[in-house]
């Protein structure tokens, strides 16, 4: 096991070049938005645009060869020197820290109850099958699934920031906490944008926990287990949840870059979150370069650590797996 996470942690660093290199061509490749925007405000003025050009050029370091800024990117990330960036005027990482407590406030509780939630209701539809409860949580599961999470946002908003009035539309940055993330008007104008992503989140999590857990309770440990006389509550928690927490750990790192990748971006520019998602967006339609690359670089290594992370959990709860001969 040792020498598996010694080669996975080698093969991270692969990665994230690799991933690295593919979004510095993209960028490169497409047309630059500051550059264009230089040109146009130099030809409204009446200067020459191609002098603006090459002035915006010189000033971005873009006159260079590409292969010398392709190495002085790989070289800045690597020593954490991630550059500064025009959209957000300041260096990327404190931008980063900063956007990252507005994407946090909602993204923790919302993975935290989607995975208790969810496993919960799976585990009970599983030990109940075919009942009023396990319909209920089917129903639960197949609306969270079906709708679109931006409609979603639409209607909630149109529902209880419009015709009722009872929370905020738009997300207020300035409000004061009173025990750090904690404040009541805080709570609040976070209500709609958890209640978006734990539904859509809760649901799928819900349907993969039930089928897991039904087709663990056919097993004959399970069955051996039951006609001992283990309790119900031990039988679920023990038996069932143990191993199949195995497969449904696969399903955390993906519910994670859910929530902070695509989900955060469609629900910060709803709800106006200045966060990860509304940070990057604005980045990729600015052109920013260096952080179009930070930000990458964050998603590639909480991809990889994440997969890490679970390879381990598989070995923790089920010792039967062996890494010997990957």
């Amino acid at each position: 096991m040792k020498w598996y996470i010694a080669k996975r942690v080698l093969w991270t660093f692969v990665a994230v070049w690799i991933a690295l290199t593919f979004t510095f061509a993209l960028v490169t490749a497409s047309p630059n938005q500051g550059e264009m925007q230089a040109m146009m405000s130099c030809a409204t003025s009446g200067d020459d645009p191609a002098e603006c050009r090459e002035q915006y050029r010189e000033r971005q370091g873009l006159d260079t060869p590409v292969t010398e800024r392709y190495v002085n990117y790989m070289v800045n990330m690597a020593t954490l020197n991630w550059g500064w960036s025009d959209s957000r005027s300041q260096a990327v990482i404190p931008a980063i820290l900063d956007a990252w407590k507005f994407t946090a406030q909602y993204a923790i509780p919302v993975l935290i109850l989607s995975t208790l939630i969810g496993y919960g209701i799976g585990l009970y539809s599983a030990y109940k099958p075919y009942t009023v409860t396990d319909y209920a949580g089917s129903f639960v599961a197949f609306f969270g699934i079906s709708i679109p999470n931006f409609w979603f946002a639409i209607v909630l908003i149109m529902l209880f920031g419009v015709n009722i009035n009872a929370l905020p539309v738009y997300y207020q940055s300035g409000i004061p906490l009173e025990y750090g993330w904690i404040s009541v008007k805080n709570f609040l104008q976070l209500v709609l944008p958890i209640t978006v992503l734990l539904t859509a989140s809760l649901a799928w999590q819900m349907r993969y926990s039930r089928a897991q857990a039904l087709e663990q309770m056919n097993q004959e440990f399970v069955k051996v287990a039951k006609a001992k006389g283990a309790s119900q509550y031990r039988l679920m928690i023990h038996h069932v949840l143990r191993m199949a927490a195995v497969p449904l750990s696969t399903s955390f790192v993906g519910s994670l870059l859910a929530i902070f990748w695509s989900g955060s971006v469609i629900i910060e520019q709803i709800f106006a979150i200045p966060g990860l998602g509304y940070m990057t967006y604005t980045a990729i339609v600015e052109q920013d370069t260096a952080l179009i690359l930070a930000t990458t670089l964050l998603t590639v290594f909480l991809a990889i650590l994440g997969n890490l992370l679970e390879d381990i959990a598989y070995v923790v709860l089920d010792p039967r797996i062996d890494y010997g001969n990957r």
